[in-house]
């Protein structure tokens, strides 16, 4: 497996980077299970992993922790703060209240004393990010956190972290995770373009479309969501743009037995060949699912073949915008109405 810089970091990163959002309550519930799958990717030859506090309340993290030890320096481990963690408030958000208490959480969960890359899980829409950034310097200083990087920013909201850490001599977010898939293109208009023009590492999640593109969505067999995490209306198939992606997914699936590779093979292929994708994030539940996936590591896809898929899904579209997970609060009526 070839390694690749994270950004400009001295980090050494796999293309592909373990997602732990379905080990726990939320999916995969066996710990033992769970620890095999993760001591089965780092064997593969995967160093990057990445969690949340808030996937299955925690659990995630304790499972990861448990699975790391004795082979903790092996991992570039990345976790996410800013969810809520419960209905009481102050228990989320990038407040340096909860930052500084959180972090705190996750190392004990994670049974290290530091963490490699400590990511905002989603920007705030009232919150200055110069208060995040201040907080998330301060644990760099102490060393309980490496890295510090974004999740879910937009192309102006990245820039806007840029400036306010340039300006105030603070730590600057070395990565982005937006997501990303042949199904959801929409960050190679603007914020793939701008985490090239500022160095930063993009580790993409969803490269799989929640699952659309596993095989497990087609029109003679709709599947499920595996996880009650998923919202409803990604899923819904009395909608138009998920009809399309059906059809979509149709053409996909007969591309890539053409090529003699699995449809997962394909899209994951997709997302880590891009030359501003550092790591694409995969979230398996199953063993099965995790052996699936690992071939794409080192596969490379023809231009005829990125010629299709641009036909079948044009550069800079998502085919269904409740598939983004970005720009929620600037579009709802209440920040629209003149």
């Amino acid at each position: 497996m070839e390694y690749r810089l994270l950004g400009r970091t001295g980090l050494s990163v796999s293309p592909l980077c373990l997602g732990t959002m379905m080990f726990g309550p939320w999916g995969n519930d066996d710990h033992d299970d769970s620890i095999r799958i993760i001591h089965r990717a780092l064997d593969a030859g995967v160093n990057f992993v990445d969690t949340a506090d808030v996937y299955s309340g925690g659990v995630s993290e304790e499972i990861v922790g448990k699975a790391l030890k004795g082979r903790r320096d092996e991992v570039v481990l990345a976790t996410k703060f800013f969810m809520p963690m419960d209905d009481a408030p102050n228990h989320g958000g990038g407040s340096r209240k909860w930052i500084v208490r959180e972090v705190e959480n996750s190392l004990r969960r994670l049974g290290t004393d530091y963490i490699d890359l400590y990511q905002v899980h989603r920007p705030s829409a009232v919150m200055d990010v110069e208060e995040t950034l201040g907080a998330l310097t301060d644990l760099v200083r102490q060393g309980k956190v490496r890295y510090i990087g974004s999740s879910s920013y937009s192309g102006s909201q990245i820039v806007e972290a840029q400036w306010a850490s340039r300006e105030r001599h603070l730590e600057r977010f070395v990565s982005e995770q937006p997501p990303y898939s042949i199904l959801v293109r929409g960050i190679e208009e603007d914020v793939l373009p701008t985490t090239l023009r500022h160095g930063l590492g993009t580790l993409v999640y969803s490269p799989l479309a929640g699952g659309w593109l596993s095989g497990r969505w087609r029109k003679d067999a709709a599947g499920r969501p595996t996880s009650a995490a998923r919202p409803n209306a990604r899923f819904d198939m009395s909608s138009p743009a998920n009809q399309r992606k059906l059809d979509v997914v149709e053409e996909l699936a007969l591309l890539a037995e053409k090529e003699g590779i699995t449809l997962i093979e394909l899209a994951l292929a997709f997302a880590i060949n891009h030359p501003g994708v550092t790591s694409a994030i995969i979230g398996p539940r199953t063993m099965e699912q995790l052996e699936s996936q690992l071939p794409a590591a080192d596969l490379q896809l023809s231009e005829a073949v990125l010629d299709r898929i641009d036909e079948l899904v044009a550069p800079g579209v998502t085919l269904n915008p409740d598939d983004n997970s970005y720009g929620a609060a600037e579009l709802t009526p209440e920040a629209r109405r003149r």
